[in-house]
Order: C-alpha cells, then sequence, then structure tokens
C-alpha cells in the first residue's frame, strides 16, 4: 500500500510480483501501518477489513462507526476513512482493485451497497463462516500455487454473498439481471466515486464518458435514483467539500477549487444551500466533533503482506 497526499492521502495498492491482479491480504501488522491510518485518507481501491479485537472508532464519510469485534468494515475507492482512537486493533485485510472483480462483475453493485452501511457486525454463526474463509483465503495467497487468481476471486465472491446475507445489509444474496438504464446509471454513480471527479464531471461530460447522450444519461439516473445526474453531482461535489474541510487544512478557496467551483463566494453560497451552514461553521463543528490529533503527514513506506 503507497500513498500519495497533494490535498488529502490517496492510499494505492502496490503488490510484489507474481501476482497477476492487484490484490493483497494480511493482518493488520503484515499490511503495516497505513492499514490502521489514525488520519482522514482515501483509497484507489476496495478494503474490507475484518475486525476481531480493538476499542475506539472506524470513521468512513465522517460517520463514527464504534468497534464492536467481531464484525466487517466495507470502504469502497473514494470514501474517506480512518481509524479513531483505535487501541489493540487485530484482524485481517484484504484489499483489491476492480479489476480483480472481473470474474464476477456483479460484484461491483454488490460492494457499493456494503459500503453504504460499511460496519457488519457477525453474531452466531456468521463469524467462524467468515474466519474460516479469510483463513483459507490468506493460506491461498501465501502458498501461490496455480490458478491462485481465480482461487482468490472465488472466496472473494463467496465472502462477499455471505455479508450480503448479514442484517443491515440490503443487497441480494445473488445480484439480479440489470437493465442497460440501470446499468448506466451505476456507471455514472461510479465515475463521481472516483478522487478528483468532482471538479472535472458535469452531465455533458459523463455522458460522453459513458458513450450515452445527455437525455439518455438524464432519463436513466432518473428512472433508477429518482434524482437527475446534476443533483447527484452537487451531492457528490457537498461530500467532498465536508470530507476537505473535514479532514484538511486546505483554505476554504482551495476547497471550492477541489469541487470544481472557480469563485469561492459561490461555492459557499452553493454549500449554504445545500447544508444549511456555512464551509467555516461545518468545519468548527467538525473540528469540535474530532477528538484526538489531525495529522496529514504519512508514511511513505511501501509496506507489504
Amino acid at each position: 500500500m503507497t500513498s500519495a497526499a497533494p490535498t488529502m492521502p490517496l492510499h494505492r495498492l502496490d503488490v510484489p510480483a507474481p501476482q497477476v491482479l492487484p490484490f493483497a491480504i494480511g493482518s493488520f501488522d503484515s499490511i503495516g501501518p497505513l492499514s490502521r491510518a489514525s488520519f482522514p485518507h482515501r483509497h484507489t481501491f476496495y478494503e474490507i477489513a475484518y475486525v476481531t479485537h480493538g476499542t475506539g472508532s472506524h470513521v468512513i464519510d465522517l460517520r463514527r462507526w464504534p468497534l464492536a469485534p467481531p464484525h466487517l468494515c466495507f470502504i469502497t475507492p473514494g470514501q474517506v476513512h480512518h481509524w479513531e482512537r483505535v487501541t489493540g486493533l487485530q484482524g485481517v485485510v484484504v484489499l483489491f482493485e476492480d479489476a480483480f472483480l472481473l470474474a464476477h462483475p456483479g460484484d461491483r453493485d454488490r460492494l457499493r451497497r456494503l459500503g453504504d452501511s460499511p460496519s457488519l457486525p457477525l453474531a452466531g454463526r456468521a463469524a467462524p463462516r467468515v474466519d474460516g474463509l479469510l483463513t483459507r483465503m490468506r493460506e491461498e495467497y501465501a502458498e501461490q500455487q496455480h490458478d491462485m487468481v481465480s482461487v482468490l476471486q472465488a472466496y472473494l465472491h463467496i465472502l462477499l454473498a455471505e455479508a450480503a446475507r448479514l442484517p443491515p445489509g440490503a443487497a441480494a444474496t445473488a445480484p439480479e439481471p440489470v437493465s442497460r438504464t440501470a446499468a448506466v446509471s451505476e456507471d455514472f454513480v461510479r465515475l463521481l466515486a472516483r478522487p478528483g471527479a468532482v471538479a472535472e464531471l458535469s452531465v455533458r461530460t459523463c455522458a460522453a464518458e459513458l458513450g450515452v447522450s445527455v437525455g439518455y444519461l438524464s432519463a436513466a439516473v432518473r428512472e433508477s435514483t429518482g434524482r437527475t445526474p446534476g443533483q447527484l453531482i452537487r451531492h457528490a461535489q457537498v461530500l467532498e467539500a465536508k470530507r476537505l474541510l473535514a479532514g484538511t487544512a486546505l483554505t476554504v478557496g482551495k476547497v471550492a477549487r477541489e469541487v470544481g467551483f472557480a469563485d469561492p463566494a459561490y461555492f459557499c453560497r452553493f454549500f449554504r444551500r445545500e447544508t444549511g451552514a456555512s464551509p467555516g461553521e461545518f468545519r468548527r463543528r467538525a473540528d469540535g466533533n474530532h477528538h484526538g490529533p489531525r495529522t496529514l503527514s504519512i508514511d511513505r513506506g511501501t509496506p507489504r503482506p
């Protein structure tokens, strides 16, 4: 796992050969200190954390989830998270990029839905089932035998299916076929989730990237979500602005530019209209809710399992 931090730390997955697709699994200790980072950061990859021990909280997109082992945590690309006032954190971390899902493309939607409610408690038979799956995944990863990637993809698919069955997960145990309009809408949502996307994307540029007309994109998104593409872009801009205001020391003017506003005054009016508070007021509230030091210094090593 490596990181780069122009405005907020952005972690990328760095795994050694002979991996065909980016993937890593290990303990919090073997993955390295970035796996338990206490400062807000985001990923270009997916992370599943199986927490078996520890106290404190996991903060994901400004929502605080108290640790209650054993449980599963899901972090999707672009989400901002950090571990807050955590002690004794133990468990298993699974890291993988979107390309690792090619064998089971329906798992992308399942991960997105799991990421909407990212902390799933494991009770009864769920904990030993998940523990057993992850143990076999670690063994397979360590042995690196023939067809390792296919086996790991299969294990990951089963893990996600198991997680989707857990309350409060709303995902079905098997992905339902989606229409063309639903697929376009999901692709649009994924575009907005890319780090830095909200500063560059408009309804027109999204339509061009997806290979559809503006009218088709608007109809597809409205049919699937009940909202227009413009409304979802504004929502993504607000969420990104909140992430940057709460997780960095950037000035309001720089935050405005990061989310696509050349005029800071117009950004402030937009932010107040959407949230009911000015950027400064929101930052002061976030600072008041943040317990412990906030630091943007990061380890630039490349810990590997």
